[in-house]
């Protein structure tokens, strides 16, 4: 097809700058009570999920977000047992989590069925029946509210929401207050990963004030960063722990863990990890140069 020809995708990150995204078709697009749902496929791509005009993954490069996310964290614990997740509707968190044969309860709470249920009709090459796993139970809820009324303790809790834009239910999910509920909710020895916005230099503001405000909580919190293709950027995490220092391991501890693990990764081992949690000296200062802090009652909004 040539360009006349496309239907354009384009993804907004500022007034004055995009990117697009030709769309050979168009599969489902959808106002749930909480969120704008879109599916498309794309030549270069694959299918696309997209939240709120926003790219959420691609079948392209969606284990390299996924794993990203998932993998470090499992591994860095000597034995993940149980497993919450916050959000994570396409399922493949989920997919990742499911690899570690020690895993014996994951618990995923996301706040939107109707996001769920597509996600499980149109991404089976995400999720890959993880929906169907008995070791999963899924809860439609408020990630935050389920956390409080419950006192089950974790290995890992995952958040895998999108970005806080204004009016999103995601945005209780980072501020000081819930991250002192997810180091409630920790068992002994465990560890909490979440997906920390766009890396760049450009946009790294919430980064730095999700990374601020979660070290207000935990002694141990760490950055890390991915390139993923579809985002067109540089996506960050963030890992943090209570118990033990996740930035101080002994050598070769990942590559032996995947071994013993049994896991056939795509994107992630020993090196690639240490690529990860290297940050450019321009983002480290940045980062420790920042002050904001995000409260219940100071919200980040962005987008």
């Amino acid at each position: 097809m040539s360009f006349a020809e496309y239907r354009w995708f384009i993804e907004r990150t500022t007034p004055s700058t995009a990117h697009m995204f030709g769309l050979e078709r168009y599969v489902e697009g959808v106002k749930t009570s909480f969120q704008q749902l879109e599916i498309v496929d794309n030549h270069l791509y694959g299918r696309m999920l997209i939240l709120d005009g926003k790219i959420q993954s691609s079948a392209f490069d969606e284990y390299i977000y996924h794993e990203a996310l998932v993998q470090p964290a499992m591994l860095l614990h000597q034995s993940p047992r149980r497993v919450f997740v916050a959000g994570g509707g396409e399922g493949a968190t989920l997919r990742e989590i499911f690899r570690h044969p020690s895993v014996e309860r994951a618990v995923m709470v996301d706040i939107d069925r109707e996001v769920v249920e597509l996600c499980r009709k149109h991404l089976g090459e995400w999720h890959r029946g993880s929906f169907d796993d008995p070791r999963l139970d899924l809860v439609i809820s408020d990630a935050r509210r389920y956390l409080e009324e419950s006192e089950e303790r974790f290995d890992l809790l995952i958040v895998d929401i999108p970005e806080p834009v204004e009016g999103s239910p995601a945005l209780k999910l980072f501020t000081r207050q819930f991250y002192a509920l997810l180091q409630e909710r920790l068992a002994p020895g465990g560890l909490i990963v979440l997906q920390a916005g766009d890396f760049s230099t450009a946009f790294f503001e919430a980064h730095c004030a999700i990374f601020n405000t979660i070290k207000q909580v935990l002694p141990h919190t760490y950055s890390y960063h991915a390139f993923v293709p579809s985002f067109n950027t540089d996506w960050g995490y963030i890992l943090a722990a209570r118990d033990f220092d996740p930035g101080r391991i002994e050598e070769g501890l990942i590559e032996r863990r995947i071994k013993e693990r049994g896991l056939q990764l795509t994107f992630y081992d020993e090196e690639t990890h240490r690529g990860m949690f290297s940050l450019p000296k321009e983002i480290r200062r940045r980062r420790d140069a920042a002050t904001a802090i995000i409260d219940d009652d100071n919200l980040l909004t962005t987008g």
